[in-house]
């Protein structure tokens, strides 16, 4: 698997002043999965505004020293990044912090705005100038921009979804409020909780709820505004409906951590689905079943149980391995899978498998794993993927931007099947994916090519500085 993760947003509200920056700490740690990149935390002291953020996983980037620098407050925003727009470097690191004529803001975004690159036209021919190249400053310029008409940061906020189209979770945070919103189609998850205390807090997965001792209460609607304030909970539902619902089906299968729940639905229980659909329209006879770690570890459980066939633990992941893993150079003759994989002979030798895991992207990865149970001793390998064949980009955060490196684009399943050396291949029917979740609408695009949005002209993540290069080598000619 090499799909990247989304990002991950957490936001939180102290009646008292206290340590809410360490809180939004452990909120991040449990968000870690959702992007890898960058991460940050913007602390409100009573309306001054403390930041800290940087390249890096949560605990390297906070390490006591930061921790200890950032001030007690009543309210703080966190963010881990994996970003779909712009590039990987210090200045798109989130949240991002805005000072403007009706005061500051900090805005922590998940999701991909599909419109991105015209509203950034027309921000700039207006006069705006950016210093990020993400399209969460693009929300950041809209919402500051409504604000100087407009009687709220809330109302601010509503005006300027009118004119973002695409998928974004947002927490951002006023001087007096915290603020959350969810875009019309629920692309992405948000939802929000209260600790003993009376805090607020609001996060991308609920997994982050009960890192921090919250409990949950709900996860917003599709289009939903919460305002989160020292006067209560006021949610606001003037976008609610505007647009079918249409949740990414992948958060089910791979993005989310396997203890969330995501609107009403376990995302453990979803995989377990998955597997047992694969165990009835791939069934095969075999001795073992084995999980790609981590996310396809519940849909071998699910095709264990459905198919009476034994579950093992067939492949042990080094924990110790996350993106800021250096990858070994072209004179390393070292295979990454075998750093970060390695097999279990006692569960494989001799014996018939059935590996799961969550996709097949280009094949390299799979094949690499394949080879690792071949020399284990398996006797056969039956590859199972718990989600449908690749077959189309995504333009709403997963980093899926061309066709041509999609291995099912241009083959056949029998061929993928030898090109990764298995010996039989099956993937979820995309037929079945309502079946994860119980449900009739949802996005599935990267599979069937349905987008709930118009498609960008330019899907390039590195599409604004491909443009910045562009104009400055005009100017260089001129």
């Amino acid at each position: 698997m090499s799909v990247h993760e989304e990002c991950g947003v957490f936001g939180v509200i102290s009646p008292q002043p206290g340590d809410v920056g360490r809180l939004a700490y452990y909120g991040l740690y449990a968000l870690q999965h959702r992007g890898q990149e960058s991460c940050g935390i913007v602390v409100n002291d009573d309306g001054v505004f403390a930041s800290h953020k940087d390249l890096g996983l949560v605990g390297k980037v906070f390490d006591r020293g930061a921790l200890d620098r950032l001030p007690q407050g009543t309210m703080a925003v966190g963010h881990t990044r994996y970003g779909t727009t712009g590039a990987s470097n210090r200045s798109n690191c989130q949240p991002i912090e805005v000072n403007h004529q009706k005061g500051r803001m900090a805005l922590a975004h998940n999701g991909n705005l599909s419109n991105a690159a015209r509203l950034r036209d027309e921000l700039e021919l207006s006069g705006a100038i950016f210093h990020t190249t993400s399209d969460t400053e693009i929300i950041a310029y809209i919402v500051t921009k409504e604000r100087l008409a407009a009687p709220s940061i809330e109302d601010a906020l509503s005006a300027a979804m009118t004119k973002l189209e695409g998928s974004y979770s947002l927490v951002l945070m006023s001087p007096q409020k915290l603020i959350c919103a969810r875009d019309p189609r629920g692309f992405r998850p948000l939802c929000y909780g209260r600790t003993e205390d009376g805090s607020y807090v609001a996060a991308s997965e609920s997994c982050a709820l009960a890192a921090v001792g919250a409990e949950f209460i709900r996860d917003l609607e599709p289009g939903e505004i919460l305002v989160l304030s020292k006067d209560g909970v006021v949610s606001r539902r003037e976008h609610c409906g505007t647009a079918e619902p249409a949740p990414c089906i992948f958060e089910y299968i791979y993005f989310a951590r396997p203890d969330s729940v995501i609107d009403g639905v376990s995302v453990h229980a979803a995989r377990l689905r998955a597997g047992e659909i694969l165990a009835k329209t791939h069934p095969v006879q075999a001795d073992v079943v084995v999980g790609v770690p981590d996310s396809g570890l519940d849909a071998a459980l699910g095709y264990s149980r459905a198919s009476g066939i034994p579950y093992g633990i067939g492949l042990i992941k080094n924990k110790y391995i996350g993106r800021t893993f250096i990858a070994p150079g072209q004179d390393h003759r070292l295979d990454q899978v075998r750093i970060k994989l390695s097999a279990v002979r006692d569960s494989v030798a001799g014996k018939r498998v059935v590996l799961v895991d969550d996709s097949i992207v280009r094949g390299t990865t799979s094949g690499r794993i394949v080879s690792l149970l071949w020399e284990a001793g398996a006797s056969e390998i039956h590859f199972r993927v718990s989600a449908p064949p690749f077959l189309n980009p995504c333009y709403y955060g997963t980093d899926i931007d061309s066709r041509e490196n999609l291995i099912a684009c241009h083959h056949s399943v029998e061929e993928i099947a030898r090109i990764i050396g298995a010996d039989s291949l099956g993937y979820l029917p995309v037929e079945q994916l309502g079946a994860l979740i119980g449900r009739e609408h949802y996005c599935g695009a990267c599979f069937t090519g349905r987008y709930p949005t118009p498609v960008p002209a330019d899907t390039r993540k590195d599409r604004f500085e491909q443009k910045l290069s562009e104009r400055v080598q005009r100017e260089t000619l001129l």
